[in-house]
């Protein structure tokens, strides 16, 4: 468990933002992490959807180690030899026709989105046209105003006023977001699957409706696959299993498998509404965090990460759906929530799968996620799911 030097320094020295939970990780391989102790436990959160390619890739450590030893950082007033090139893998994988501005994290990538929705609608409709349309369950980051656009009221209170424009409806209902897209309104924000919100999958034929009445509205559609992107749910990016071409996507979590680095997609002409110092980020695609994105793209090409997390994610839910507490499993690839039957305490059951070496999150009050890494094994999943297992019929003694 926590080390006790290094609890009592944690809590005397670093800001208490966090409900800390007492274990101390200091080395990570694959699907494994190993505490302080030397106790191994299996990874099925994956650093929140990040490490999609496992801990420690050697693909990855090896080309951020060259890259370390050669060029780490450039400001953006120059060329880099990299991040060009991951621009233009990105705008591939999306289907191709747009530009990529670069940051640090989802919330930078989101807030890139909704400047840059705000500025190509005030150029195409006037001053008044910067309002954004989200739903309510969604979460697009933590500073003010992806907090704002962040569909969950209660984490807004404490930091009240928030920035103005901000727009939420039910997720599902359409008639809610055609009532709310007056002239006003220049995008709509959502994200294919909502992850912290629950694991929330949109209904089937919602993203077309959606994209109908942005189409209709003349307001943009904007897609945060922060959690969704680079083959978690199945495909490269979430909006893929819908019949629908974005505006705009934002990105991150995975694309550096722990190295931090967002993006923000926009196809061309809306890419167009920013001018030079209309926007930037002083570490945004520097050379580190471009070297390990690449090697990431490399090896989940060569992987198939999609694929894989679609066929993994089928036998995950199975294995899930079977066990006893379980009531229903939500989600796609290898994002899913374990519904856990009514007087089971998700937190509780977290914490009993941690004493069976299992790393998973209540995402909701009933609710387990489980989001391991895509190269994750047939002989892994079914080790988590015993632990699983046996961590409920503990909570249920």
């Amino acid at each position: 468990m926590i080390g006790h030097d290094t609890a009592a320094i944690d809590a005397e020295h670093v800001m208490q933002t966090y409900a800390r939970v007492g274990v101390t990780f200091v080395r990570g391989r694959g699907t494994s992490l190993f505490d302080a102790e030397g106790v191994e436990y299996l990874d099925f959160l994956s650093g929140l959807a990040v490490v999609s390619l496992g801990h420690a890739h050697p693909a990855v450590a090896d080309a951020i180690a060259d890259q370390a030893g050669t060029l780490v950082h450039v400001s953006n007033l120059y060329l880099n030899a990299l991040q060009p090139r991951l621009a233009a893998r990105l705008d591939a994988l999306i289907g191709g026709g747009g530009r990529v501005f670069f940051a640090n994290s989802g919330a930078e990538a989101n807030e890139c989105a909704i400047k840059l929705s705000r500025r190509f609608g005030q150029l195409h409709g006037g001053g008044e046209r910067y309002h954004v349309v989200t739903l309510f369950g969604s979460f697009h980051g933590r500073t003010l105003a992806t907090l704002a656009a962040t569909g969950q009221p209660e984490k807004h209170e404490a930091f009240q006023p928030l920035p103005e424009g901000f727009r939420h409806v039910e997720l599902g209902d359409v008639g809610a977001l055609a009532a709310a897209m007056d002239e006003r309104v220049c995008a709509v924000m959502l994200e294919p699957l909502q992850g912290e919100g629950g694991v929330r999958p949109l209904p089937d034929g919602y993203l077309e409706d959606v994209r109908a009445l942005c189409d209709e509205r003349e307001a943009l559609l904007v897609v945060d696959e922060v959690q969704t992107g680079f083959g978690r749910t199945g495909a490269w990016f979430g909006f893929q299993h819908a019949d629908v071409t974005p505006d705009v996507v934002t990105m991150a979590k995975a694309l550096g498998n722990g190295m931090p680095i967002g993006a923000c997609w926009a196809r061309d002409d809306v890419a167009g509404a920013f001018s030079p110092g209309d926007h930037a980020s002083t570490f945004g695609g520097q050379p580190l965090a471009a070297r390990a994105a690449l090697a990431v793209l490399d090896v989940m090409e060569a992987e198939d990460v999609p694929r894989r997390a679609a066929t993994a994610g089928e036998r995950l839910r199975a294995l899930l759906g079977a066990t006893p507490g379980v009531v229903d499993v939500r989600g796609a690839g290898l994002l899913l929530a374990a519904e856990l039957e009514r007087g089971l305490d998700a937190k509780a059951v977290a914490g009993a799968c941690l004493d069976e070496g299992l790393v998973v999150d209540a995402i909701t009050a009933t609710a387990l996620r489980f989001a391991p890494p895509l190269l994750v094994t047939d002989q892994e999943i079914e080790s988590a799911v015993a632990r699983t297992r046996r961590a409920i019929e503990r909570i249920r003694m």
